[in-house]
């Protein structure tokens, strides 16, 4: 353990991980999936982005959401796992205290965002169902462009009120976090000073704010089925309902864990380090599969997309 002395008082000045699992075998086969599932989510979310860039017939709020959920999904999956991927081969698993801190914020500053984005997501749908008329005078350019900077602001908000009140504890004694990456509650329960206020800052700072988005989201979703059942034709309904079951998915995905995780009382389960796994790394991966599989028009673009590359390759040899 590496400490330092300030003050006649020793603090640590780097932690050590203690992973998923101490088993080497499971350590190996936990840098394959990891890794398989880190590709598949730099490929799809890539895919994603460079599809509706290219078409210009996706060039509409909806998929310009679309486009920034895949980059705050590679963001967030960046933060954790290229750092996980070193630990599953590496003996040393050590992260010093200021790069700790920085990984912890980026987490909440890029998880926050999304929190942020999906309630704007469901917003546009929200508009664009019960007020077609008005939706591209309301969702104009510079009104999505003003959405999504308001969305890193209250992300970059969120991470400090997560960070801060963990930067000012003492740590003194035990440096291992019982996780794979810098979570608050794994990393603060470590301190040798009174972590009241970081649990009661954590709680209320992620847990308040995942239940305020989520609340937010079933109430735009209430007044989007309500409108839509009264659309007429079954062919209607049915073509407004596929534009929100993908979003549904998704939402039900990212917060259904994190709920789970700051609703219940303060303490670690071992199931935790799992949760994680699924909202910070397999939720990112399953995100452009759930777009594009239910998505005909996503689908579409995306062959159109593949043709260009084909084409483009035999134009080149010729």
């Amino acid at each position: 353990m590496e400490r330092m002395a300030v003050n006649n008082e020793t603090r640590v000045t780097q932690f050590i991980f203690l992973g998923l699992s101490s088993n080497p075998d499971l350590q190996i086969i936990f840098f394959f999936v990891f890794l398989v599932m880190y590709l598949g989510t730099i490929a799809g979310n890539l895919l994603i982005m460079t599809t509706i860039y290219v078409d210009s017939q996706l060039h509409t709020p909806m998929y310009f959401f679309l486009s920034h959920l895949s980059f705050i999904d590679l963001g967030l999956s960046t933060v954790t796992v290229p750092r996980s991927l070193v630990q599953f081969l590496l003996q040393s698993k050590t992260i010093s205290f200021s790069d700790c801190i920085a990984e912890l914020f980026f987490f909440h500053f890029i998880g926050g965002a999304e929190c942020f984005h999906l309630v704007l997501m469901a917003y546009d749908r929200y508009v664009a169902i019960c007020h077609p008329l008005r939706y591209t005078t309301i969702m104009n350019r510079q009104a999505c462009l003003l959405l999504v900077t308001s969305i890193w602001v209250g992300g970059f908000i969120h991470s400090c009120g997560q960070t801060f009140p963990v930067m000012l504890l003492t740590f003194c004694g035990p440096n291992e976090i019982d996780h794979f990456f810098c979570e608050g509650h794994a990393v603060s329960v470590l301190a040798c000073s009174s972590t009241f206020f970081s649990e009661i800052a954590d709680r209320s700072n992620s847990g308040i704010l995942a239940v305020i988005c989520f609340t937010v989201l079933l109430v735009s979703y209430a007044y989007i089925i309500s409108t839509v059942l009264k659309i007429p034709t079954a062919e209607g309904r049915q073509k407004a309902f596929s534009t929100c079951a993908s979003h549904l998915i998704v939402v039900t995905l990212f917060f259904g864990p994190i709920l789970y995780l700051y609703m219940r009382p303060m303490v670690v389960f071992d199931t935790d380090k799992l949760i994680s796994v699924f909202y910070a790394i397999i939720t990112p991966l399953l995100n452009p599969c759930i777009y594009t599989l239910r998505n005909e028009k996503m689908r579409h673009s995306m062959k159109k997309l593949g043709g260009r590359k084909v084409s483009s390759l035999g134009t080149h040899k010729n």
